[in-house]
């Protein structure tokens, strides 16, 4: 199944560039590895991973739930 959503992604032209992407994506979500590590592991900088994320719509804070409502309350 992840290889079907995989094919979709029109980034990257291999099959297991898509897949390894997705299970970053995955990680990342979980907070099982941090964005430099993220980045690292797609063979890119920061700032182009993080452009990358922004154009699939995929929106990354390096804050977690409580911290968000902190800053909401502080806006």
């Amino acid at each position: 199944m992840l290889e079907n959503v995989a094919r979709e992604l029109p980034f990257f032209k291999q099959v297991g560039e898509k897949q390894k992407f997705l299970e970053v994506i995955g990680a990342l979500s979980l907070r099982l590895i941090s964005l430099a590590k993220a980045s690292e592991i797609m063979g890119m900088s920061t700032e182009k991973f993080l452009t990358l994320l922004d154009t699939y719509g995929y929106e990354f804070t390096f804050l977690d739930a409580d911290d968000i409502a902190i800053e909401r309350e502080n806006v």
